[in-house]
């Protein structure tokens, strides 16, 4: 078997072109209607807190964090998060996720939300908000909508609509992180 050498990046403008194929290959042409992704469309992502991972140079996942404000919460959106076909199943993704998270605590944000699978998501420190709690814009699964609290009050303030807030990019640059597997 070849050896990986997996580095995980900060991204930047130069990763678009990738991270559109990998999101293109791993959700298709409907992506672009899911609720989440109408909050996506309200305003950018925040390039400090959204990351890929690449393997010997070439862009293979990534994931991004939306700032949102969640009823009376400062928080994060993450998502969309993806992985190349190739590199499926080898702790990518959840890698990804914990460097996102670890990097919105830094940062100040007060919690992680996102819509996905709980079996997933549910080891990487995701909880279930309550149901119905938050109103997204568009359809959503309540049980699939989840948070990392960061803020000791987090649950009891995610109530009331959640969409995109404008962000303080101070402090924004590149951060590396290797890793080999």
């Amino acid at each position: 078997m070849p050896k990986h050498d997996l580095v995980y990046l900060t991204e930047d403008a130069s990763h678009d072109a990738a991270i559109e194929l990998i999101n293109e290959e791993a959700f298709g042409p409907g992506r672009h209607v899911r609720a989440a992704a109408r909050i996506r469309e309200q305003g950018p992502h925040d390039l400090s807190l959204s990351f890929i991972c690449t393997d010997d140079g070439e862009t293979i996942a990534s994931v991004r964090m939306t700032p949102v404000t969640a009823g009376s919460v400062k928080g994060h959106l993450l998502g969309p998060l993806a992985v190349r076909p190739s590199h499926k199943n080898r702790g990518i993704g959840r890698e990804l996720v914990r460097i996102a998270v670890e990097a919105a605590r830094r940062k100040g944000s007060e919690a992680v939300i996102l819509v996905g699978d709980p079996p997933y998501y549910g080891p990487l420190g995701f909880e279930k908000v309550a149901y119905n709690a938050l109103a997204f814009p568009g359809p959503v699964d309540p049980n699939r909508v989840l948070v990392v609290p960061i803020a000791a009050d987090t649950h009891a303030r995610l109530k009331g609509e959640i969409g995109w807030r404008p962000y303080d990019e101070a402090g924004a640059g590149p951060v590396a992180f290797a890793q080999a597997s």
